[in-house]
């Protein structure tokens, strides 16, 4: 109980400290410049999976530096190792960048907790580096040492991404919870929704995005599955996508796949027909 409360000060104290922000949002710039690209941000974020990338790849620089720490521990072949340490630093590097497109997003006390712990991360490799490099050169024992201590402040930093993911909901489909309207619902007259205008209805307890293309009706959740953003407020492109006006994901408006996340779940799509003059909805 005293390490749990221990470890739940900290992070408040950390998401109180706003003399990180200068550095948060330098770096947070340097990652949006970086990760630009509708191709390298879909690649980070996990558009292309259907959930984030990140939760996933921290398993291999673990598991490599975990299983390292048992041969040492154990005395087994020092070759193999090094081996593993070396794995877990060639996979560090795709799980830092994802992470670091994800933490982008991110702002007030969880950019400054996400700052924290992506620092260190990355002295945590910085030590595995060094042991895989002494290890190269004949100290083992030193070796041995410094992977210790780069699991340990690796497995802390893990605290501070499991209360991100967990506590926070960073990631977190924003519509997981929504409940499946199987009626129709009226949300409205059909005369009422002019061409090319962004409405938001209630299908129930549901905010959906009604959006009216070539006479044609369209209708995706209107919260962000990213971060809750709200979509109906979002600039609607001619090539038929809207972009969340918080993160700038973009969702295709006739089946809300994602176009650029840093979402990487879709858009819960809803089912129109117009019916006696009236708009009605059910959940695709």
């Amino acid at each position: 109980m005293r390490v749990k409360a221990a470890m739940q000060s900290l992070i408040r104290t950390i998401g109180k400290t706003k003399e990180l922000d200068p550095a948060a949002e330098k770096l947070s710039g340097w990652v949006d410049a970086a990760t630009r690209s509708p191709a390298v941000k879909n690649a980070l974020s996990g558009a292309w999976l259907g959930h984030q990338v990140h939760p996933m790849l921290t398993d291999l620089p673990i598991g490599a530096w975990g299983a390292a720490a048992v041969l040492d521990l154990t005395g087994a072949d020092p070759a193999a190792s090094r081996r593993l340490v070396g794995l877990g630093i060639l996979a560090s590097a795709p799980t830092a960048a994802a992470g670091a497109s994800d933490w982008s997003a991110t702002i007030g006390s969880a950019k400054r907790v996400g700052l924290v712990h992506a620092a260190a991360n990355a002295t945590a490799s910085a030590l595995q580096i060094t042991s895989w490099l002494l290890r190269r050169r004949g100290h083992h024992g030193a070796g041995k040492a410094l992977s210790l201590l780069g699991l340990g402040l690796t497995l802390g930093s893990s605290y501070l991404g499991g209360h991100l993911s967990f506590v926070r909901g960073t990631g977190v489909n924003h519509t997981a919870f929504q409940p499946t309207v199987r009626r129709w619902i009226d949300v409205g007259a059909d005369a009422d929704l002019a061409e090319g205008a962004r409405t938001r209805v209630m299908a129930g307890d549901v905010p959906v995005l009604l959006v009216r293309i070539n006479a044609r009706l369209h209708a995706i959740s209107a919260v962000c599955t990213h971060a809750g953003g709200p979509l109906d407020e979002g600039e609607l492109g001619a090539d038929g996508c809207v972009t969340c006006p918080w993160h700038g994901s973009r969702f295709r408006i006739d089946d809300g796949a994602v176009r650029r996340g840093p979402a990487s779940v879709p858009q819960p799509r809803w089912e129109a027909k117009i019916e006696d003059g009236r708009i009605l909805l059910r959940s695709a």
